[in-house]
């Protein structure tokens, strides 16, 4: 998705920079025009048409490549400023938004929430991997690392595009799921963990699976990130107790503010 974005812009700027370029061009090119049209009554037709080529010729020659190396570089430094953003907000590993940027958003739509009259619905989903350690000392961190970028990917699979998703420790993952309410953030909590499940780990010898424990609570009042955080966190170790590779979700009681 993050690609696909990135791609989008340099496509849209490119183009910017072409019309940008004819357009400076063309101006260019009119203001000559105009500013020359005050000889012309005076001119013969021979000298009319040399000072008319000249007025468009010369803006083009010029003005053409200038524009465009101009505007090229603006697009450059804009591609630049975007992929820098990303770079901050996303984790290195796994693709997804780290802490701070997944913290972040979803604040600022609990905030746009708390600041409507009607409150929205949502769920928060915190998905850990069981036995992580035993995955780092058995096979080593480079299969650690590629197990997790198998759990973010099944995570993403799942999720819509309005849905939220980052890394916000070393094996948890934390999903926001806007407008969600119970049942539907209990079906996503269950596709997410049997769709991991389903991962032979590792790839080239069939006897393993990877598995994950998710502790979740949805809400249909006014709440904070930390009150929501903590509570899927308590579930989350509920689910752990239940014997891993299970699902521990909750609807939050009216908590007030």
């Amino acid at each position: 998705m993050i690609r696909f974005a990135k791609l989008k812009l340099s496509e849209t700027s490119r183009l910017r920079v072409v019309v940008g370029t004819v357009c400076g061009t063309l101006v260019c090119a009119l203001a000559a025009v105009f500013a020359d049209s005050f000889n012309f009554a005076e001119m013969s037709a021979d000298h009319f048409r040399r000072s008319l080529a000249t007025d468009i010729l010369l803006p083009t020659l010029v003005g053409g490549p200038f524009f465009f190396f101009l505007l090229d570089k603006i697009r450059q430094l804009a591609v630049a400023r975007v992929e820098l953003q990303t770079l901050a907000s996303t984790d290195s590993l796994t693709a997804v938004l780290n802490r701070g940027a997944f913290v972040m958003l979803v604040e600022a739509y609990l905030d746009k929430v708390d600041n409507e009259e009607r409150i929205n619905a949502g769920s928060l989903l915190i998905v850990d991997a069981d036995h992580f350690k035993a995955i780092n000392d058995t096979h080593g961190h480079q299969a650690g690392d590629h197990a997790l970028k198998l759990i973010a990917s099944a995570i993403q699979r799942r999720l819509s595009a309005v849905d939220i998703v980052g890394r916000i420790g070393g094996e948890e993952f934390c999903v926001f799921l806007p407008k969600a309410r119970e049942e539907e953030a209990r079906l996503v909590a269950e596709d997410i963990r049997q769709q991991i499940h389903a991962i032979a780990f590792p790839s080239d010898i069939d006897t393993g699976r990877l598995s994950v424990s998710v502790g979740g609570v949805s809400f249909t009042n006014r709440v904070t990130y930390k009150d929501i955080f903590a509570m899927a966190d308590r579930f989350l170790y509920e689910a752990k107790a239940a014997g891993r590779n299970t699902v521990c979700l909750r609807s939050l009681p009216d908590m007030g503010r």
